[in-house]
């Protein structure tokens, strides 16, 4: 007679740690895999690479963001990128990051330009991806409650920054259009030049004096989006679940956009070519028609998906390779965001009451418009107003966070649109603007 295998209490508990997770990950193998990576760190053994770079970045995010998905409140109002953000901001400005992991962050984000590497992704695989009809109808409309919105956040934000004390000039050329230029390289960079060429200072000096909104903008934005969602989750008849546009054929639609393909390996390679592509196509064709080369890569893959030209497996390649990326690395790329690209010491700085309630004004003046006018377009009221809230974030990196934060990548290619060209137009009316007032 064969004696039965008794469970003991070790046993007991290692299935209970087992069944703890971060994230994906079980817990124990989480823990071994961040002591490794923090022992060749401090060790100086760390690769200042894409390979430490990412283990960095992905075991902070993953812990992060799984924090974020739990904490009651955070949760509802965008705790994974808020807490991926500005949690590693925190850490850079007490020095409590090693300096060897902030050297890997930095060569992976920066050398490796793994942002753009990341949005060219998205863009290329969510467009192709999407149902014909929604893409086509969805830029159309877009620009209705992208307008409105631009409008209500100038009048807004300008108005209680002139109520609160900052004055009218200070509260639209450096509090609201910061906010809605379209980011630090694409928006607050050229701003500053165009301000410095204007008032002849330094463009140095302005940096300072923008940023802070353009960041403080990004977190009202985030924890917008993040409302939005649990009021779509509150209300399902104000949400598209993804889709932007109500085309009629809305079940029909959700139906063909949640079947799952087999995962073919080799296409989703054939799918990370075909993003990289786009993008170097778009960085090609600026030189000759002076459009910046994201929308370029958009415009293009909207008319290559527009008129049927892409073979069905690689737009079927290029879906699952977004699916992946935005899956796996949203949360470390905004850990990488908040070690590079947002400054902490600028946030504290800019947090005064008026000056917050003016940024606050600015972004739900935004937010409230693509609510409203979207029910008027025929677009989801939820949708309408997280794309063109994206136009009052931090550019590419703000996207990120704000359709993150509503659980919403499928609607990047829209988001990049508010953001890139909305910033654009910005920038080219303050500089007007400036020069007209100054």
């Amino acid at each position: 007679m064969k004696s039965e295998a008794v469970p003991t209490v070790s046993n007991g508990t290692t299935n209970r740690l087992i069944n703890i997770k971060v994230g994906p990950i079980p817990l124990p193998l989480y823990l071994i895999m961040a002591a490794i990576i923090y022992v060749a760190s401090v060790y100086g053994k760390l690769p200042a690479d894409m390979i430490g770079g990412i283990a960095v970045m992905m075991v902070m995010g993953i812990l992060l963001g799984d924090i974020g998905m739990r904490v009651p409140v955070l949760k509802d109002i965008g705790g994974p990128a808020i807490l991926s953000i500005f949690i590693p901001s925190i850490m850079v400005f007490y020095n409590l990051i090693n300096p060897a992991a902030l050297k890997a962050i930095t060569a992976f984000m920066k050398g490796s330009n793994f942002l753009y590497l990341y949005i060219a992704c998205l863009v290329t695989g969510s467009i192709l991806g999407m149902q014909r009809i929604v893409l086509i109808q969805g830029f159309l409309r877009m620009f209705v409650p992208l307008l409105v919105g631009t409008i209500a956040s100038i009048a807004a934000g300008t108005l209680v920054g002139t109520l609160t004390g900052l004055g009218a000039h200070r509260s639209f050329f450096y509090v609201v259009i910061p906010i809605i230029s379209g980011g630090v390289g694409e928006g607050i960079l050229p701003l500053s030049m165009a301000y410095s060429e204007i008032l002849q200072q330094s463009h140095e000096k302005f940096i300072p004096q923008l940023i802070p909104a353009a960041m403080l903008g990004n977190i009202v934005a985030i924890m917008a989006a993040g409302y939005l969602k649990r009021l779509g989750d509150r209300k399902p008849h104000l949400s598209g679940n993804g889709l932007l546009v109500k085309t009629g054929q809305d079940e029909f639609l959700r139906a063909a956009q949640t079947t799952e393909k087999p995962v073919d390996f080799s296409l989703m390679g054939a799918g990370l070519l075909l993003a990289c592509t786009f993008y170097i196509f778009g960085i090609v064709a600026n030189k000759f028609i002076g459009i910046p080369a994201p929308i370029i890569m958009i415009f293009s893959a909207a008319i290559v998906k527009a008129i049927g030209i892409m073979p069905a497996k690689m737009e079927q390649g290029a879906y699952h390779t977004y699916r992946f990326i935005a899956s796996s690395l949203t949360w470390a790329l905004l850990v990488g965001v908040g070690v590079l690209y947002t400054p902490w010491k600028d946030v504290i700085a800019a947090i005064t009451p008026a000056y917050v309630a003016t940024v606050v004004a600015t972004v739900l003046a935004m937010v409230a418009s693509g609510f409203y006018v979207g029910k008027y377009m025929n677009m989801y009221p939820i949708e309408a107003a997280v794309v063109t809230g994206c136009h009052s974030g931090l550019g590419g990196t703000g996207d990120v966070a704000i359709l993150s934060s509503a659980n919403r990548m499928e609607l990047m290619p829209f988001a990049q649109v508010s953001t890139r060209i909305g910033g654009a137009c910005m920038v080219v009316t303050a500089a007007i603007l400036l020069r007209m007032w100054h």
